[in-house]
């Protein structure tokens, strides 16, 4: 595929056209640059795969509710071993429909309410409701300008962990929502803090395949193994948000066998047609992935170029993300509603990811160059016409 059999051909007039929740849910005129599905269209190897599956046997699959069985958790080992070269134990592998139910079914399962659950903030921000919904009370780690990027503060969060009450460390690398990608220094000292205050860890690592050069992915399971549980899908860079399949692979010992003894049933299997295409993702589709993190690449610089004066930006490490900084405007009101109203292009409001997301907007920059453009030349106007 060349970007100019889809990735980077897409229009307005066919974007609009889309039934999904992202170009659905606008008003008429205002450019979706929110949630994080991407505008490309399915890798070939997908559509392939998932025509096959649907003119073929839609009978029971013989992995169904056999943790560790069938392509899924191969596949997945075999992808980690030769992009990151971590070797996952297959066995040890179970799949969810998506990482928010993976998520809750672990801290249900290792966690009692009041269990405070350390996360960097800002945060995805239905990772901040399972907390609130559950009465895992945030302990959080502020993600803090560091240079061109963002960093945290390791002995701030060392002397928050000495209170006693956290139990879980929840880690999202790359970063949600500001595209940065842990360093292994950094990974190491958390992994030496989980040791030392006995937590689990939750790896959120769905951004993986998204690290843009020269950064490098560092699974945390590869250094602290049996305190970890890794989760990941396909679904973020490989553009199948609708696809209900994830990941978990489970190093905990005792949280496997905690996992074992809930009911079969309780927590659902992955759907036939999200293993189809997850399979067919991660075994068939990196040509595909290479030509999409070349269109993002040229976009993240692109907005670094592009964004007026007074609007604050760190170019991501990873994912497709821009987290900017509004604060510089002097805006009434909320920045995200701001151009919404203004510029007619919906981004996400900051307040949503959490502390420190106060005058800040997360845009979506996964589209092609000519509507990227768009977007960026309406906020540019917005902002110019906002000045006194």
């Amino acid at each position: 595929m060349t970007e100019t059999s889809g990735l980077n051909a897409l229009t307005l007039e066919t974007l609009t056209a889309r039934d999904g929740v992202k170009w659905s849910q606008p008003a008429p005129g205002v450019i979706p640059a929110w949630i994080a599905d991407m505008d490309f269209p399915v890798a070939p190897a997908v559509r392939e795969a998932l025509t096959r599956r649907a003119h073929g046997d839609l009978g029971y699959p013989v992995w169904l509710d056999r943790p560790g069985a069938g392509p899924l958790a191969e596949t997945f080992a075999a992808r980690m071993e030769g992009r990151y070269g971590w070797r996952p134990d297959p066995g040890h592998v179970r799949s969810f429909s998506d990482i928010n139910q993976a998520l809750q079914v672990i801290l249900h399962v290792a966690t009692r309410p009041g269990d405070e659950v350390a996360v960097h903030v800002p945060a995805y921000p239905p990772f901040l409701g399972t907390l609130t919904e559950m009465n895992r009370p945030a302990l959080p780690i502020p993600m803090e300008p560091a240079g061109g990027s963002w960093g945290f503060d390791p002995e701030a969060l060392a002397a928050r962990l000495a209170g006693g009450r956290c139990r879980v460390l929840l880690l999202v690398n790359p970063q949600n929502p500001t595209g940065r990608a842990f360093t292994r220094e950094e990974l190491t000292g958390l992994a030496e803090l989980a040791e030392r205050h006995d937590l689990l860890v939750i790896s959120d690592e769905i951004h993986a395949d998204l690290v843009h050069t020269p950064g490098e992915h560092i699974p945390f399971a590869a250094l602290l193994p049996e305190r970890t549980v890794t989760l990941t899908s396909a679904t973020k860079a490989f553009n199948l948000g609708g696809i209900r399949c994830s990941v978990a692979h489970v190093g905990s010992p005792a949280l496997r066998t905690a996992l074992a003894a809930q009911p079969t049933h309780l927590y659902g299997a992955a759907h036939v047609f999200g293993v189809e295409a997850t399979v067919a993702a991660w075994q068939s589709s990196d040509d595909w992935l290479e030509e999409a993190r070349a269109v993002l690449d040229r976009n993240r610089h692109l907005i670094a170029e592009r964004l007026p004066e007074g609007v604050g930006y760190r170019v991501p490490d990873a994912t497709y993300l821009a987290w900017l900084d509004l604060s510089g405007l002097a805006l009434e009101g909320e920045p995200a509603a701001f151009l919404e109203r203004e510029a007619r292009v919906l981004l996400s409001p900051g307040p949503l990811f959490g502390p420190g997301g106060e005058d800040f907007a997360r845009l979506n920059f996964a589209t092609s160059g000519p509507v990227l453009s768009e977007i960026l030349d309406r906020i540019s106007r917005a902002v110019k016409a906002s000045r006194p």
